[in-house]
């Protein structure tokens, strides 16, 4: 792994991002769909949680960075759910 900290965080993301695409490449099951959409905004939310510390540079600033990703896990909530609510019906 690099030691330079963005090096680090882009390595992240290409791994994540290959994780996002082999989950939405793979056949589902129709009852499982629902895991793999949240499985997908998992990585998708981890992968904002990558780029607001590192490249944002919120990882000095430890205050800001737990406020945004407050509101970022409050937004992919929002998300998950609208995701979630046809099934429901």
């Amino acid at each position: 792994m690099p030691r330079n900290p963005l090096l680090r965080a882009w390595a992240v993301l290409i791994g994540l991002s290959l994780g996002s695409t082999a989950l939405s490449l793979w056949l589902w099951p129709p009852g499982l769909t629902a895991i793999a959409g949240a499985s997908i905004l998992t990585l998708a939310w981890l992968k904002a949680r990558v780029i607001l510390a590192q490249y944002l540079g919120l990882a000095q600033a430890p205050f800001w960075r737990r406020g945004f990703e407050i509101a970022l896990a409050l937004f992919c909530l929002v998300l998950l759910g609208l995701y979630l609510a046809p099934g429901l019906g």
